[in-house]
């Protein structure tokens, strides 16, 4: 398994040669896309009918990915890899057999909710969460058997920690932050960090301005210093990158993400009214071409070679080893060492005691 690879767990862009391109050169070896938000089972399909015309036009640049090994060879091919994900359920409507369609199409990552509850879980816009829902269940047990990771990087807190301890293997949060850098509704609190990190989750570190300290004027150095601080949290083998770059769109796409097909009223988002378009990226991060500054800052703070190439791309790939990999038994797990989820209030951010 290479030490030196670099992949990005979460872009949202509108890509062309010229972004493939950029991306690879920089140094990117593997992205995460969305290929969905809020579209359908046949709306998504003809996403990943787009993304083919990708791989038929520009294989000179990029390959998808599905299995670690096509991380290397994208790695020895000077191509990017591409790994399909969903930041939401609607993707296989209210059809569990449509998870293994996918899974065979190339998805390898489903958020269970994306702000809004939704048929699995809540996200994490909702006033009350109640957890995973029967029907998701059903999904994360078919998810774990045949190879698609669950990812809840918008979803919320009870929901969350149910999903960790109902899932036979480690899920993802591809990208987010730590409240404690930032209270944005998206970041995820200490409890979630270290019940992620108990059961072997991966945790993506955003640099979408949203969820940054001080938002577009947030510095290199506190970016690092919070990762330093994760780091003496839950240790540096569940930590990684995920930076939510969104690139090439217009504002209509901007009010897609936001307001789908699920309200007529504008949905500002984590924005605002009076601050309604894209954030601006900081200025030491305004494209993947840019993660090298993130190994620089890391160095300064006293981060070795070994480390920094673990939060880079190392713990990805071997992430993506264990999740990508042969079909389990159908079986939901036995609660591993984790904490109770119905014990944490939300409302409160306080335990309160199990039912």
């Amino acid at each position: 398994m290479r030490s030196d690879v670099v992949i990005d767990g979460l872009q949202y862009n509108n890509w062309d040669r010229a972004l493939f391109q950029k991306t690879r050169d920089g140094g990117v070896h593997v992205v995460h896309v969305t290929v969905s938000y809020w579209e359908d089972f046949r709306e998504t399909l003809l996403k990943i009918t787009q993304w083919h015309r990708h791989f038929v036009n520009h294989g000179d640049l990029i390959m998808p990915v599905k299995t670690a090994a096509d991380v290397l060879e994208a790695q020895r091919s000077n191509r990017l890899g591409i790994v399909f994900g969903f930041q939401n359920c609607s993707p296989i409507n209210d059809d569990l057999g449509l998870v293994q369609v996918l899974h065979e199409l190339g998805a390898r990552f489903m958020q269970l909710s994306y702000n809004n509850q939704s048929l699995l879980a809540t996200g994490c816009y909702e006033d009350d969460d109640p957890g995973i829902t029967r029907f998701g269940k059903q999904v994360i047990q078919e998810m774990n058997r045949v190879g698609m990771v669950i990812d809840m990087s918008h979803s919320a807190e009870r929901s969350t920690l149910h999903a960790i301890e109902l899932s036979s293997r480690p899920i993802a949060v591809t990208h987010a932050n730590p409240a404690f850098f930032h209270p944005a509704l998206r970041n995820k609190s200490n409890t979630v960090i270290d019940a992620l990190a108990e059961s072997g989750g991966m945790l993506g570190l955003s640099l979408y301005p949203f969820h940054l300290k001080n938002g577009s004027a947030c510095t290199l150095q506190s970016f690092c210093e919070m990762i330093e601080q994760t780091v003496e949290r839950i240790g540096i083998d569940q930590l990684g990158i995920g930076s939510d770059l969104c690139q090439n769109w217009g504002y209509d796409t901007l009010e897609w993400m936001r307001s789908g097909r699920w309200t007529f009223v504008a949905d500002h988002g984590e924005g605002s009214a009076a601050d309604q378009c894209w954030p601006d990226q900081p200025e030491w991060f305004q494209s993947a071409s840019d993660l090298p500054n993130i190994k620089a800052g890391l160095a300064q703070r006293g981060f070795s070679e070994v480390d920094i190439n673990k939060i880079m791309g190392s713990n990805w790939l071997r992430f993506f080893e264990a999740s990508f990999g042969p079909p389990q038994p159908q079986t939901l797990s036995s609660p591993r060492a984790k904490p109770n989820y119905r014990s944490f209030d939300p409302r409160t951010r306080c335990h309160w005691g199990g039912l």
